[in-house]
């Protein structure tokens, strides 16, 4: 498969060795980019939850292919989350192009990005961390009940649904959270002079512009491989946010033209294509006969 090459790619939110995870379904991606900068911002590994029981083989592929770029030339940056707490003994290691971090500043064509999990802004975790954790187990499970309930919504020919996206956007307190974080963290980076923040942490995969009295940014978070399966972008001084079940076949895709057709164009303008190919070279193989025959030479 061709690989998009890209400046920076940021994912966050994986959860390695929970059911939720889309170990198959980031690989794919990981396979179909050619990053120069890679950012695991938070909750790669999920230890909270880690058990020896269940670590497929599809997870365990996710950690080889992220090493693997390392080693490729890729730089690598891991940065701890709650989940992955237990890994912030190690931040400021560096092995190669792999390094562990809490927080990172890139510059980006001029501009500051200041990338962080988020987890800092979560008052369940710092005050009732059992809280948290006991959230988590809740969260996994109801993501299980999910997918059991998806495969009987598979089996009748309808769409997938998300319990955990619905009881999101249904309670207040919910939504009022995920509007406090966003707003929190954009209002620090125009505090300390970032142009962007990035985070994870919410699930929520987001870009935005926010603007207070004292200045501006752009908010971007990266979502996550558990339900919204989303990473972020930066190629050509711009952002956007990728979404796996919208833009897995842009490798095939050489511009936004081609995006747009169905499979049923794309294949009527590649056949059209080719049989304008065979008969360009068919009038060329005439006119080349042509030319040897005014030379004097014999035809067959």
């Amino acid at each position: 498969m061709k690989k998009r090459k890209i400046e920076l790619a940021v994912i966050s939110d994986v959860h390695l060795g929970t059911y939720g995870c889309h170990a198959d379904e980031l690989i794919a991606y990981l396979n179909s980019i050619q990053p120069k900068k890679l950012v695991l911002n938070g909750d790669i590994i999920d230890i909270w939850q880690f058990s020896k029981r269940y670590f497929p083989s599809s997870h365990l592929k996710v950690l080889k292919k992220l090493i693997g770029m390392a080693s490729k030339g890729t730089e690598v940056y891991y940065i701890t989350g709650n989940h992955d707490e237990m890994l912030r003994k190690f931040s400021d290691t560096s092995m190669g192009n792999f390094k562990i971090m809490d927080k990172l500043v890139l510059n980006l064509d001029g501009k500051k990005a200041w990338i962080f999990h988020g987890d800092v802004f979560d008052v369940s975790i710092q005050n009732a961390k059992w809280l948290a954790k006991l959230g988590g187990y809740g969260y996994d499970l109801l993501i299980l009940i999910n997918s059991f309930f998806n495969w009987g919504l598979t089996q009748m020919g309808r769409e997938k649904y998300s319990l955990s996206k619905r009881i999101k956007n249904s309670v207040k307190s919910a939504v009022k959270y995920i509007d406090n974080f966003e707003r929190t963290a954009a209002d620090l980076a125009i505090e300390n002079d970032y142009d962007y923040v990035i985070c994870g942490h919410i699930h929520q995969p987001k870009k935005e512009h926010y603007e207070n009295k004292y200045g501006s940014c752009v908010y971007l978070n990266s979502g996550d491989w558990v339900e919204n399966l989303t990473a972020l972008e930066y190629s050509f001084k711009r952002w956007r946010i990728y979404h796996y079940n919208h833009d897995r076949l842009s490798p095939f895709f050489v511009d936004e033209d081609l995006k747009e057709m169905d499979m049923n164009e794309l294949i009527a303008s590649i056949t059209n294509k080719d049989a304008e190919i065979e008969e360009l070279t068919k009038d060329i193989q005439t006119e080349r006969a042509k030319g040897l025959d005014n030379q004097g030479f014999e035809q067959d």
